[in-house]
């Protein structure tokens, strides 16, 4: 028997006092079955806001499906872009590149009144909060190498060597930067910025499609892959900035853990060859606030 990611029938049943800030990423549309669970995404209750971490699909017409379907359902609907959301894709009849792509996605997302990373970060004042919202978009700068490699070309040998090989390699373009990892500085220095000129008193709840830091990816299966999964410059921004809760996919692991006492959730759905294997199913909705037991 098929079995599917457990629906949110638990968080419906709790008494709706307040909105909820849940989360999720990864929904990998493409597949038909991963498109099924997205149409029976629902709130707890009206004033729920929703984060979504990216990697929503590879298609413009299916990320605009996604986020339209989940802003007319939600109080408030968070983006951010993932890998796939950023390939120029033969499958996408939208052929822009690198940052004409990335604002081609903010554009739609505005006509749908779902926050970006351009935006400015808004406070959720449901239950467990106030804080603030922060949707980040930094890609990533090949810091994470494979243990042994002393810098971006050895570590993408190695990776070539063993069959692990990011498909960004070919369909994530920087243009008009000159590299992926260019483009990741100039992304990690605008938003350290902003999140240094955030008024102070309310905390952050940072939403990233990578870790900030490098410490999850030591599950990983193949250790090869962490070179396309953030960067060594956001390491210590848990700690430097008043943050509540960290919030990312990519990895398609779902779990909590705790750095330097700081909450990060991976919240990823994921492929379906994955989420049928794992052991036991928590809701798909991760509830980012009010703050849960980690599990």
């Amino acid at each position: 028997m098929t079995t599917t990611p457990g629906k949110d029938n638990d968080l419906q049943e709790r008494p709706r006092t307040g909105g909820r800030l849940l989360a999720v990423s990864d929904l990998h549309v493409s597949y038909q079955e991963n498109r099924a669970i997205v149409e029976d995404i629902h709130p707890t209750g009206p004033d729920d806001w929703l984060l979504v971490a990216g990697d929503i699909g590879e298609r413009t017409a299916d990320i605009e499906w996604v986020l339209g379907l989940l802003a007319g359902r939600f109080a408030r609907v968070v983006w951010v872009p993932g890998n796939h959301e950023l390939w120029t894709h033969e499958s996408d009849p939208v052929g822009l590149r690198g940052e004409q792509r990335y604002q081609h996605l903010v554009a739609l997302c505005r006509r749908l009144g779902v926050l970006t990373p351009e935006d400015p970060y808004e406070v959720f004042t449901g239950q467990g909060g106030p804080v603030r919202v922060a949707p980040l978009f930094l890609l990533y700068d090949y810091t994470f190498r494979p243990p042994g490699t002393r810098n971006k070309e050895e570590g993408l040998a190695y990776a070539h060597r063993t069959g692990i090989v990011c498909n960004d390699e070919y369909l994530l373009h920087p243009d008009p930067y000159p590299s992926r990892e260019a483009w990741c500085r100039a992304r990690v220095e605008w938003t350290e910025h902003r999140l240094a000129d955030c008024p102070p008193g309310v905390p952050l709840v940072l939403v990233n499609h990578y870790p900030l830091v490098r410490d999850p990816m030591n599950i990983l299966r193949y250790p090869e892959f962490a070179q396309w999964c953030g960067t060594e410059a956001t390491a210590d921004w848990h700690r430097r900035f008043p943050v509540a809760a960290m919030v990312y996919g990519h990895l398609h692991i779902p779990r909590t853990t705790w750095y330097d006492g700081v909450r990060f959730e991976e919240v990823s759905l994921g492929y379906p060859r994955e989420w049928r294997a794992r052991p036991s199913q928590r809701p798909l909705l991760r509830e980012i606030l009010p703050a849960v037991t980690p599990v």
